[in-house]
């Protein structure tokens, strides 16, 4: 097992750095964080649209026959759009290149989980597992900020997207290669159905849609803000604190033993998910930005654990890959969305002002997930961990 998880934690470190080195990056070509945001928005809805196809060929033709063709295509497209930069070519070849590193982007996430599920699934062992990836994508998101905002800062605007394209490309051909724990394909896996069509799994990317909206207009708000504050490479690490927020409230909730429903610490987590968001409209100093980032982060890994443990009871096995790539597919539009509206409502408005979107996307969330709760409930008893 230590093979994969540690060659899955490198191949999806990019994940918390693409979309602000690439924000960075255009801003430093076109003084514009409307077309930055743009571009930006590009990558995540080709993410978004091929996500679903990605993890139906997987389900179908295995991890490793989808994933090192679909990386080595993701390298190459991110070093046609850095040099399309450089060169100075017309706008559209940023957009052009975008929807294929998008479309190429491997949810190394989901394939991750889908190996502790083949391995864990039935045992109460799983949800400690989840909660650990849960923990790792924070690690991840934690340290991903800052290194690009630094890199791109401080060395070169393109410092940061060229680590992600090494980490990235290196990481997943490194966990394609650890064939001992990859899900065996069944016989109709990818070729029937589609869990989407499942109430419970359509719920929880409508709820995820939003929250990524949240994600994109506060990466890209608290950018602009550090920058409107004189200190842009602060805005990575102020990110990190919020994924540190989610990195110890993960801990928490890995470790305890649970007897609320799933449904219920979903709903839960929403809740909190939207009390965290709330003091933003308020605040316009950097270092009283700070707990409240913290604050904010608290309720992302147990809203993020539930849903995924959810997706494993709601989805056949035989649907897993493509069951949890709806929940990347939903995040990556909702990260889109709320980037490129906040990329428009930044430039004519102003940061501080901004920070009122993702409030409303916030609570959109809590709504959707509240309402439609009742589709959340498991179709057999589980075993509470």
């Amino acid at each position: 097992m230590k093979g994969f998880v540690i060659a899955g934690f490198f191949g999806r470190m990019p994940m918390s750095m693409l979309g602000i080195g690439i924000v960075l990056l255009i801003e430093a070509l076109t003084d514009s964080y409307a077309m930055a945001g743009a571009v930006a928005a590009t990558v995540n809805v080709a993410f978004a649209v091929a996500g679903p196809l990605t993890g139906r060929l997987v389900d179908r033709f295995g991890q490793a026959r989808v994933a090192v063709p679909l990386v080595l295509t993701h390298g190459a497209a991110l070093t046609s759009l850095m040099l399309c930069g450089e060169l100075g070519a017309p706008v559209w070849t940023l957009f052009a290149t975008g929807v294929l590193v998008g479309g190429s982007a491997v949810s190394l996430g989901s394939l991750v989980r889908a190996r502790w599920s083949y391995l864990l699934g039935g045992s109460a062992d799983l949800h400690v597992a989840f909660s650990f990836e849960s923990i790792a994508d924070e690690v991840i998101f934690v340290a991903g900020p800052a290194l690009v905002t630094a890199l791109a800062t401080m060395v070169s605007p393109y410092a940061g997207l060229i680590v992600a394209l090494v980490s990235t490309v290196i990481g997943t051909i490194a966990f394609a290669m650890q064939r001992g724990t990859e899900p065996p394909v069944t016989q109709d896996g990818g070729r029937s159905g589609s869990p989407i069509t499942i109430p419970g799994v359509a719920l929880l990317s409508c709820v995820f849609l939003a929250m990524g909206s949240v994600f994109g207009s506060f990466d890209l708000i608290t950018v602009a803000f550090a920058e409107e504050q004189g200190s842009t490479a602060t805005s990575g690490l102020l990110l990190s604190v919020i994924a540190c927020g989610s990195l110890i409230s993960g801990l928490w909730y890995g470790a305890r033993q649970w007897k609320a429903s799933l449904r219920s610490r979903f709903v839960r987590a929403l809740g909190v998910f939207v009390l965290g968001v709330s003091p933003f409209t308020l605040i316009d100093d950097l270092g009283v930005m700070v707990p409240f980032m913290f604050l904010a982060g608290l309720a992302i890994s147990p809203t993020i654990i539930t849903s995924y443990t959810l997706i494993e009871q709601l989805v056949p096995a035989r649907l897993l890959t493509e069951g949890m790539s709806w929940l990347s597919t939903a995040i990556g539009f909702g990260v889109a969305l709320g980037s490129w509206t906040a990329g428009r409502l930044t430039d004519t408005f102003g940061a501080s002002n901004a920070y009122l979107l993702p409030l409303g996307f916030a609570l959109v969330a809590v709504t959707v997930g509240v309402g439609g709760s009742a589709w959340l409930r498991t179709p057999v008893p589980q075993q509470q961990s």
